[in-house]
């Protein structure tokens, strides 16, 4: 099959085209840096003519307002090409418990980004997936000074982003499921714990303070970025950090 994976030169990205191509199919990587610019639509009708499935792992440059007009945008012109181009599968890359964190921009836009692939022309697969193991030290920096990394007690079931790209290709590989897949670490930490394990991991000798009200992530409630019934991978923290 041919793959047009736009966004395939970044972290998931360029792993999901080479587990594909490793697989025996066509995938091709598409990105800005390729001549493609999904917000202009630049090279969009042509990165996507004659692919079997189409891969969009593209990202918002922001995390704020400004988000969900980049998702629209770029949503409106990659379903309208792949519809053009005659393409049978589209699948994204989303995140569990998106749609239960209404106060942050940024699940809202990606709530807004599965719902115009739903409700598109195209045969569709939502991979959700919990927080990437990546993207724990940058959390870090969000709330840290010299001395002290305040973070809330919000329950995160992190993954490696290798088992996200996997998990993104097989469904890829597979038939339209028309419907959502979630996937997660198999580990289930609170945020200020991951910080402990992840500073004392690197020598380093500030403390964790576990702040209800520091961050991103002390928007969210309970433990709604956690899915028990996900399907798990097998990558640990520990080993991930090793």
């Amino acid at each position: 099959m041919k793959f047009a994976v736009i966004g395939g030169t970044g972290l998931i990205g360029s792993q999901v085209v080479s587990i594909l191509n490793a697989a025996g199919h066509e995938a091709v990587p598409h990105s800005k840096s390729t001549g493609v610019d999904v917000i202009t639509g630049q090279g969009v009708d042509e990165a996507v003519a004659g692919a079997d499935v189409v891969v969009n792992l593209t990202n918002s440059p922001t995390f704020d307002e400004a988000s969900p007009a980049f998702f629209r945008t770029s949503m409106d012109n990659l379903l309208a090409a792949a519809h053009k181009g005659g393409t049978g599968h589209f699948v994204i890359l989303s995140i569990v418990g998106v749609d239960q964190v209404p106060e942050l921009d940024y699940y809202q836009a990606k709530t807004l980004q599965e719902a115009l692939l739903v409700a598109g022309p195209v045969p569709y697969s939502i991979v959700r997936a919990t927080q990437f193991m990546e993207f724990i030290d940058a959390v870090l920096t969000w709330t840290a000074d010299a001395d002290t990394v305040r973070l809330p007690a919000t329950p995160i079931q992190s993954i490696a982003a290798k088992d996200v790209a996997q998990a993104v290709a097989d469904v890829a590989m597979g038939s339209p499921l028309n419907g959502i897949r979630d996937v997660g670490g198999p580990e289930i930490f609170t945020l200020d714990e991951l910080g402990r394990i992840t500073l004392s991991h690197k020598g380093d000798k500030r403390t964790v303070v576990t702040d209800p009200t520091a961050g991103m992530f002390a928007a969210v409630k309970g433990d709604v970025l956690t899915d028990k019934n996900a399907h798990l991978a097998a990558t640990r923290y520990s080993d991930w950090l090793a």
